[in-house]
Parts: C-alpha cells; structure tokens; sequence
C-alpha cells in the first residue's frame, strides 16, 4: 500500500486557506517528502503524519516556494526524536543551498546528506521505493519525480519442488534474494514469474509541457501536475514564465493516459479551481482539482 498526501497546492506564495507546494509519500514504514514550501510543517501537522519517519527530501528546483520551509521543517523532525541520517536530494548546487539552511537550522540530532542529481534523468532507491528525477522545462534547472514501487511476479511452489530447492529458502527467494546452498547457487528467476505491475506516481509543477513528463507518466496510478493558471487567456503568461496551464496538463494527461490526474500548484489569483474542471474534463475525464491534505492510498491490483 502506497500512501500520497499533497500537503499544500498553492505556487508562488502562501494563502490563508492554501499552503504551497509539498507532496508527502508513505510506504512500507517509510516517508519520503518532495518539496517543502513554506508552512508544510504545519500542513503535516494538521493531517497528522509522522515527521520521524521521513528518510529523505526531495527538491524539485530552488525557488522560495519550494523550499522555503526547510529550515523549520528540519528543526521539527529533530523534536520529533530522529537521529537517523536524512539525505536530501535535489538539483546541482544543493549542498550550498542545504548549508545556507543550516545556518538558521544548525543544532540538528541527525545527519543532512546531500546528493546532486545529475544529467537530466537519474534513479534513486530508497526502502523499496524507486524515484526517478527526469529534467523539466522551467527558468531554473527543474526536476520532476517518478515514483515506483516494482513488483517481483508470483511465486510458483510447483517449480520450486521440480527443482529440488528445500522448503527453508523458498521465502528468501521469494523476497528476491539469492540463495547459496552447497554447490548450487538458487536465485529468484527459478521460482518467480514475471514481474507483475508495481505502482507508479508522477509529480511535476513548475515547468512548459515537455514530452519527457508524458513519458514518464504513461499508465500512472496518479499524475500529479501543475495546473498554475484555469482561466482563459493566461497562455503567454505561462509561457513567459515557464509554468502550465490546466488545460496543457490536460493534454499531457489525455497522451500519457493515467488513472487519476490531480491538479496543484494554483496561482494566488486562482481561487477556485475546481471551477475549471469541467472543462478539463471534457480533455481528460480523471481529472481531479486537489486541494491541501488530498490523499490517495494505492493498492497493488489484487489488493483492490
């Protein structure tokens, strides 16, 4: 199970009923935070997520209303008891953004580790999780993030016994791992199926439609994208500034053909964005408008 919380939709500033962008996942015991704008502490607050948990942060680009509220963010996980290492990840020049947020965050219990993404596509494993950052189009060096969770096929008992592998590895090679016994060497693929569909989230904001979030967000479980301006007319506003309209994330949701799209990252002038939807769709009938504290839990198909 796969959980998602968008803990604020707002670009550009906060709002009295709107926090700014951050996007909190939760699996197998462990969390993982992307983007921390400012007054996300008191978004996760609110919905009533741990911050101990949280084994690393990761940033899409460097502008204020994506990491704004990293310094208390950070003091916060040090009063909720960690003192395991955090690692935070995020585009070059990270560790001089990361030591200007020490300075107002420097008594921390835990270790910060820093990891620069580099060209314009990079993996990353973290406690069964993969999160892929794929290069976007906005002023400044920008990342999207693709997140998995990869799904070994089915283990089958009857191939097992065919090839004479004891009962008391079969759990070790159904977890994936390899097996040593005498001179055999017992690995998955001789009890496994093939791989079955995993679960696959996509979150970008602050960027122009680029083939590449498509393509990663082909047959997602959910598509998390930005959807800055609603309104008619807005269109070379976006593009002088590099950021989307509902209706281009729209477009990019109809190529891509995910189950569920969630808009967020409103401009302050777009008060209501649920306004639009009905429009949007007409282009892409999964169309959500999500508001602060939106959540999904995603189950594996057999789950459902």
């Amino acid at each position: 199970m796969l959980e998602i919380s968008l803990l604020g939709t707002g670009g550009m500033m906060p709002l009295p009923h709107r926090h700014v962008t951050a996007m909190m996942a939760r699996y197998n015991g462990a969390s993982v935070l992307i983007d921390c704008g400012e007054g996300t502490q008191i978004a996760l607050r609110k919905k009533g997520w741990s911050f101990k948990p949280i084994e690393a942060i990761f940033l899409t680009h460097f502008h204020a209303d994506h990491i704004a509220g990293l310094p208390g963010f950070l003091l916060t996980m040090g009063n909720a008891g960690k003192t395991d290492p955090l690692t935070i990840i995020g585009p070059r020049g990270l560790p001089r953004v990361i030591g200007a947020v020490r300075t107002l965050a420097p008594e921390l219990p835990f270790e910060t580790r820093c990891a620069e993404i580099e060209g314009n596509e990079q993996t990353f494993a973290l406690n069964g999780m993969r999160i892929t950052a794929f290069r976007v189009n906005h002023t400044v060096t920008c990342y999207g993030y693709k997140l998995e969770i990869p799904r070994i096929g089915r283990f089958d008992p009857v191939r097992a016994k065919e090839e004479g592998i004891p009962l008391q590895f079969w759990s070790l090679l159904q977890k994936g791992l390899t097996v040593e016994w005498g001179e055999r060497v017992l690995t998955p693929d001789m009890v496994l199926g093939q791989e079955r569909r995993g679960l696959k989230v996509v979150y970008t904001t602050d960027t122009r439609p680029v083939p590449a979030i498509a393509e990663q967000a082909r047959e997602a479980d959910l598509f998390i994208c930005e959807g800055m301006y609603g309104e008619a007319g807005m269109e070379a506003k976006a593009r002088e500034n590099r950021h989307m309209t509902m209706r281009e994330g729209a477009e990019l949701a109809k190529k891509a053909r995910p189950k569920t799209l969630w808009f967020t990252h409103y401009s302050p002038s777009l008060i209501h964005p649920e306004t639009y939807m009905g429009e949007m769709r007409k282009i892409f009938p999964e169309a959500l408008a999500a508001r602060d504290g939106q959540e999904a839990v995603l189950r594996f198909d057999e789950e459902e």
